[in-house]
């Protein structure tokens, strides 16, 4: 603002007309500088479920129809403005650690945004991180996973605590005594962020805490230590964690070495006597994204915790958490992905470069045709592992299914979403590049979930050791892609390769040097894996157009290593503006 003061005087008459005169001139020549035009304006008031058809007609498919309700209330929510704020709020405004108290006591507690309450309350209202332990209903996995998916669109951060307490009840359920203590307040859909013991708040959040310093992946090498406490399950546990995720928390599922090796323990921040726990938070990390989440180190101190399943057994117990949130970052990654289409989309259609849309100028056309592809095929892959999760406690073929394509969808959606997001943002050039857009957001978030829960090597390598000790994952496979290449001759010419690999596997390797050669190779079998799922997929349920795009580029392989780089043939406007239709109109 321009403020006008008195003036002496002895300033001569012109001089003080001159002066005015040149503030004129900078006020009206700053009224034409700044009109603003040819920008666009930010993408909110849609829907984010309803206009997500292949999302829709995957759930209605895979019997999450019953949640449409739900699913569109929660995506008309989160497409709005104001949870639109909540989301850079509470990534704006970071996490705080209060280690003291001002006369120097021990409080260890952790400070949010507003905007991350209120986050973290729609998502527990909406029972994300419950519904298909209190929903017996068929498809409950695969409601709860497009629930998280649109989360996902909108801010990831606070699904950590959300993605861990869904996945602790699989590994209490091992243990029915302490299901019994715990699962009423974890599965509660009220979110109760005071610091009190979890007995006198209305719902619980489990944390989890695996990796130490020295170790990392490697939890064999975990040097924390528990001591029994009697004959009880009751250990105290020293050491420390060198990463634990949202430590406001109210109890955390941890490994430590007991006397018969590693042992899965449940870890309190209070005590039964209502003391707190000897849990102490060393600092918050600083990480590249994720920052509305407070990811911390750790230490334990005489901590006061129970045995969960069988000492010694500690990967064994653990394992069905992690089994959960390795589907839990295929579903984030798919929603990053989408959310990362639909904003070079809504960007390209409203910009004008060279005398006409960036929509409409063919280069253009093929990139955001290929993001809309991988976005689509990233979809139905997450769609169909949730409906094997569904499925897999009454039928041994989808839990082998599940078992091995968890690891296969994990490792391929989260590499492909960092590479989707980084493309999304060029098309919008410099714009995509500024904190006042969601791009730098979704950029830095998408590399987490290709390291959260095994990195991939870990996966890969998890791949091999599934295939090698449940041979009839093979054959699970096969079925799944065999619809497809009976309706495509290309997709049946890829089957036929990736079977006489396959078959190679089902047998113990000759030598060392043929295990290690597989090994090398782990990657690119995963690879195979996940485009043939996912090709299958579309012949049988996406749109033509996208289906046929995705074999001519990924399976037939005659498109380049970048996105943009579809055959000729490929229906571009078609693709984008069946895309587009729904938020656009």
């Amino acid at each position: 603002m321009l403020h006008w003061y008195p003036r002496c005087e002895n300033l001569g008459r012109e001089t003080e007309m001159a002066e005015r005169a040149e503030v004129d001139a900078v006020k009206v020549g700053a009224g034409r500088t700044y009109e603003v035009s040819n920008q666009v304006a930010p993408l909110v008031g849609h829907n984010l479920y309803t206009s997500d058809r292949t999302l829709r007609e995957a759930v209605r498919r895979e019997n999450g129809g019953w949640a449409e309700e739900d699913l569109v209330r929660l995506g008309g929510l989160l497409g709005g403005e104001e949870a639109q704020r909540w989301g850079f709020d509470a990534n704006e405004n970071e996490p705080v650690l209060h280690t003291h108290d001002a006369a120097g006591n021990r409080r260890d507690e952790v400070v949010f945004h507003p905007s991350w309450h209120q986050l973290m309350r729609t998502s527990v209202e909406a029972r994300i991180h419950s519904l298909p332990w209190v929903d017996s209903r068929a498809g409950a996995h695969v409601a709860r996973a497009a629930l998280l998916m649109l989360t996902a669109e909108n801010e990831l951060g606070h699904t950590c605590p959300i993605s861990m307490t869904f996945s602790s009840v699989a590994a209490l359920r091992t243990d029915p005594d302490l299901a019994r203590q715990w699962e009423s307040k974890i599965i509660s859909a009220h979110y109760d962020p005071s610091f009190q013991p979890a007995s006198a708040k209305s719902g619980n959040l489990i944390g989890m805490g695996m990796t130490e310093k020295q170790g990392g992946s490697d939890v064999r090498a975990n040097t924390t230590r528990a001591e029994r406490i009697g004959n009880s399950r009751e250990y105290v546990i020293t050491g420390h964690k060198w990463f634990c995720s949202a430590p406001m928390c109210d109890a955390f599922l941890i490994l430590a070495q007991a006397p018969k090796g590693l042992s899965c323990f449940f870890l309190p921040r209070w005590t039964p006597a209502g003391d707190r726990n000897g849990f102490f938070i060393q600092r918050l990390k600083r990480k590249m994204g994720n920052r509305s989440n407070a990811s911390s180190e750790v230490e334990f101190v005489d901590a006061w915790a129970q045995l969960v399943g069988e000492e010694g057994r500690g990967v064994q117990t653990i394992i069905e958490m992690v089994h959960h949130t390795r589907l839990d970052c295929t579903i984030a990654s798919a929603g990053l992905m989408r959310q990362a289409a639909v904003q070079a989309v809504h960007y390209a259609r409203h910009r004008r470069a060279f005398g006409k849309l960036l929509s409409e100028q063919p280069l253009m056309q093929n990139v955001l045709a290929d993001l809309i592809v991988e976005s689509e095929a990233a979809t139905l892959l997450m769609v169909r592992l949730a409906k094997a999760f569904d499925a897999r406690a009454a039928d041994e073929r989808e839990r082998s299914f599940a078992r091995v394509v968890a690891a296969i969808a994990k490792f391929w959606l989260c590499k492909r979403a960092y590479t989707q997001v980084g493309e999304a943002l060029e098309c919008h050039g410099g714009n995509g590049y500024v904190e006042e857009s969601i791009m730098p957001r979704l950029y830095r978030e998408a590399p987490l979930y290709s390291i959260w829960e095994g990195s991939g090597n870990v996966i890969c390598l998890d791949i091999l050791r599934a295939l090698a000790k449940d041979p009839s994952a093979i054959d699970v496979l096969v079925a799944e892609l065999r619809p497809a290449a009976e309706a495509d001759p290309r997709f049946a010419a890829f089957l036929s390769g990736l079977e006489s690999t396959l078959a190679k596997l089902s047998h113990r390797p000759a030598s060392d040097i043929d295990a290690a050669n597989a090994e090398r190779e782990a990657r690119r079998l995963a690879e195979k894996l996940a485009l043939g799922l996912q090709a299958s997929l579309l012949v049988r349920h996406g749109l033509p157009a996208v289906a046929e795009a995705f074999l001519a580029s990924r399976i037939v392989g005659i498109s380049g290593y970048t996105f943009g780089t579809l055959p000729g043939g490929a229906d571009f406007p078609g693709i984008v503006t069946t895309f587009a239709q729904p938020f656009e109109s």
